[in-house]
């Protein structure tokens, strides 16, 4: 099995007409669904783990697809955006809708989670009015057999009638089980689009409207459906259709003239635009809550309570911060704790590794300077980087993936909510917020979550605000050394983490804030209303989430910062080794800094270090290093005893520190976040305020520290 993306052209119809088939006889099956339905599990256990993602065309929305051989056909599954509903919303249900309806796939499979059956088919009956193989699949059924709930899967293929099978994500039979059902469908005849009975009105109207209708349509498009989009007025998804067949049909006189006697009929029983549309919802409500009524069995309620019970803890106005706190603490003390030892191991195999590099070198008769310029300037960068950076994530990030799998990540945004809207901002900024904490890059991505444009902006300019796993080794190694370092062990580890946490949360507080300076100056506006599901605990697969945390996140994260420290090294050890006038070109830079950098606290060294930082984060501490060092190379400092000598003995004070992780927090993004945020906003303007905004905020924040803490010491 293997996995390709493949996105072209300006039109969604057009760029989704082009999916690659590896054979011309390969049948496309869009996978549907909600969000949290497991949807992707199913799609990675049947396509293969390696997966390739790409945007849809013509949208910022992520796309894949995979290929998958049953016994009987080939196929391209193609992972289609989650989403509630078909009635576009959003970019998610714009593209969801788009594919399944002007795509042409063989089949459409919508991912249902069993233990809510209910919302789920709100998506389905949508899709059975516009596709005419659908099959429905009952996923997450060891989870609906926890809380007691049986489904009679046969009264619900008569009440639909389209296929149902059950599946467990993770279970590969069943998914075999699945592609067995869905080359059954291919093979049986089609069967007529399914449709929902509406107000006697709506009826009415689309009764007059089928026949003109019916003759101008192409028969892959449900007439009645269309009908339906008409009547709505939703003109992005009328010119889409246009675009599908080729015509315009509102300015074919005869269609025109129908749909204008259907909106009378509606309008003679006061029925206008937004009307209609709450007829439709309240009809698709009312049928699936019907079907769910007369097909779902629940035996207990208890595994729902225990559910209910977490929700009243995790999410309450008395408990839910703290826990969040308390956790997000948790995290960072086991980080701390756990990555001392193996980092100090670390660092010690690898300069010991340097001897026999630096052996080799020289025994090639190699030039001096080219000896120093590989081992003294660029391996001794490398080196460091993997010690100090390896780690600590290869702790943080499986901890962080466990509370994101067993859903707990969904309850903070939850708990977020309220502050965010207090700034005119939107609650699923914080899930945008939690995934910058692995990389702002990332987070920056993640706002496409975000419908309304206005507040997606907000939470772009505002994501660098918190940490990326690039600055935490390097905050983790300054509050050790000059804020913990006469404590040590346990407490010492505890209080590092309590701090952190300290940290973490200014910055959370520093988002909030400029988020509502944001949306009362140029982003003015009122904050929108969204839908948060909160999905059901799981119990996190211990396996996937060591895999995925270790090679999907840590690796890539050191293997970016190793790209960008190697050459980083050679230029620092070229600026400390060329002499202008006897004094190094790393000492005229630093010395034209210095007068700035003592006014935020911080000196020429740390502020240059934090200029060349621009590529990646977590390479400003080794250039800080390099910089004091007389030959701009790294010592064997093994320990942060060794390397907190080092910082005393160029002028560094707890004062000097705790400005440094200031401005760590708060300055600009690194240049992989800046190309994102340049992609995700296609302008140069909003691109400068994301650098303008976080460093102007950090040199305010470090210049008051250190003018208060002046006056004190």
């Amino acid at each position: 099995m293997g996995l390709t993306v493949h996105s072209t052209g300006k039109n969604i119809a057009d760029g989704y007409a082009d999916i690659k088939k590896q054979s011309p006889l390969d049948k496309v099956v869009a996978l549907a669904g909600n969000p949290n339905v497991g949807k992707s599990t199913v799609f990675n256990g049947l396509t293969g783990m390696n997966q390739h993602t790409g945007n849809w065309p013509g949208k910022t929305v992520a796309s894949a697809q995979g290929y998958y051989k049953s016994h009987k056909h080939s196929y391209v599954l193609v992972d289609i955006p989650g989403t509630y509903s078909l009635m576009a919303h959003s970019a998610e249900e714009e593209i969801a809708r788009n594919f399944i309806c002007f795509a042409n796939p063989d089949a459409v499979v919508v991912v249902c989670d069993a233990t809510c059956l209910e919302r789920n088919l709100n998506l389905v009956l949508q899709t059975l009015e516009i596709s005419k193989r659908v099959l429905v699949c009952l996923n997450l059924m060891d989870e609906a057999k926890r809380k007691g709930i049986r489904i009679d899967t046969q009264k619900l293929e008569s009440r639909l009638q389209v296929p149902v099978v059950t599946t467990i994500g993770h279970h590969s039979k069943t998914l075999e089980g699945l592609m067995d059902a869905v080359d059954a469908l291919l093979l049986a005849p089609q069967k007529d689009f399914g449709h929902i009975t509406y107000a006697k009105p709506m009826e009415d109207a689309i009764t007059h409207m089928m026949p003109v209708i019916q003759s101008k349509a192409d028969p892959s498009l449900n007439p009645r459906w269309v009908c339906l989009k008409l009547l709505e007025q939703d003109c992005a998804l009328t010119d889409e259709i246009c675009h599908y067949l080729h015509t315009s049909l509102m300015e074919d006189a005869e269609v025109k003239a129908a749909v204008d006697e259907g909106l009378a009929i509606l309008q003679s029983h006061g029925i206008d635009q937004d009307g209609f549309k709450d007829v439709i919802v309240s009809s698709l409500v009312c049928a699936a809550e019907e079907i769910a009524n007369d097909v779902v069995l629940t035996k207990t309620s208890g595994y729902s309570q225990r559910d209910q019970k977490l929700d009243h803890l995790l999410t309450s106005k008395r408990t839910g911060y703290p826990i969040m706190l308390a956790l997000l603490c948790l995290i960072f003390w086991l980080t701390i704790t756990g990555a001392n030892y193996p980092s100090s191991l670390l660092a010690s195999a690898l300069f010991r590794l340097q001897d026999y590099l630096s052996a080799a070198i020289l025994a090639l008769h190699a030039p001096i300077w080219l000896h120093d310029m590989l081992v003294l300037g660029i391996y001794r960068v490398l080196a460091w980087v993997i010690a100090v950076m390896l780690p600590p994530m290869a702790i943080f990030f499986p901890l962080f993936t466990l509370l994101e799998d067993s859903g707990y990540l969904p309850r903070v945004a939850y708990n977020l909510d309220k502050p965010f809207k207090k700034c005119n901002a939107c609650g699923k900024q914080a899930l945008c917020m939690c995934m910058g904490f692995g990389c702002n890059a990332a987070g920056v991505i993640g706002c496409r979550i975000i419908d309304s444009p206005r507040e997606r902006l907000i939470a772009i300019l505002t994501n660098c605000f918190v940490p990326c796993n690039g600055r935490f080794p390097a905050m983790i190694s300054l509050i050790a050394m000059f804020l913990t370092f006469s404590i040590g062990g346990f407490f010492g580890s505890l209080l590092s983490a309590v701090l952190l946490t300290c940290i973490i949360l200014l910055g959370i507080m520093v988002t909030f804030g400029a988020s509502k300076l944001l949306s009362l100056t140029v982003l003015k506006g009122v904050p929108s209303s969204f839908t948060l599901e909160l999905p059901p605990y799981r119990k996190p697969q211990l396996g996937k989430v060591i895999v995925r945390s270790i090679f999907d996140r840590t690796l890539f994260v050191l293997g970016r910062a190793i790209m960008v420290a190697a050459p980083a090294g050679l230029l620092i050890w070229v600026m400390a080794n060329v002499e202008i006038q006897q004094i190094s070109l790393l000492s005229h830079c630093a010395a034209f800094l210095d007068p700035f950098a003592q006014l935020l606290g911080l000196d020429g060294i740390i502020l240059m270090a934090f200029i060349l930082g621009f590529p990646a984060n977590e390479i400003v501490i080794p250039i800080i290093i390099m910089g004091y060092l007389a030959q701009g190379s790294l010592t064997d400092m093994t320990s942060l005893i060794e390397l907190r000598s080092l910082l005393i003995q160029n002028g560094w004070t707890w004062v000097t520190a705790i400005c440094t992780i200031l401005f760590s927090l708060m300055h600009w993004p690194c240049s992989t976040t800046l190309i994102t945020i340049r992609k995700e906003t296609g302008s140069m303007k909003w691109t400068a305020l994301a650098v303008l905004l976080p460093t102007v905020v950090g040199m305010l924040f470090c210049f008051a520290f250190a003018s208060i803490a002046g006056l004190f010491c």
